[in-house]
């Protein structure tokens, strides 16, 4: 027998792995679709657009923009409290009922 030739039928080819896909990770950022619906107060749907904003950021970022606009609604209901400086203004017209 020629050398090297001893064994030369006993090679065992070299196990293929398996290709395993990688798990799916996190999503990235997608609107959620939730309509918001204008109130008419230009303040206030200010502020609700603001909610958009969290549309775009991972779930991290979305504390700070709620606390935004919380903070933001808050400021805008404690301004409807508040009486413009000067004279109270004048009683409006008496329902019959009361004369």
């Amino acid at each position: 027998m020629a050398e090297g030739a001893e064994g030369a039928g006993d090679v065992v080819p070299e196990p293929v792995p398996e290709v395993v896909p990688e798990p799916p990770g996190p999503a990235d950022p997608a609107p959620l679709g939730v309509d918001r619906t204008p109130t008419g107060v230009a303040q206030v749907d200010a502020r609700l657009a603001r909610l958009a904003d969290a549309d775009h950021l991972g779930t991290s970022g979305h504390l700070e923009v709620y606390e935004d606009v919380h903070q933001g609604l808050r400021d805008t209901l404690t301004a409807l409290d508040r009486r413009p400086p000067g004279p109270p203004p004048p009683p409006g017209p008496r329902p019959p009922s009361a004369t």
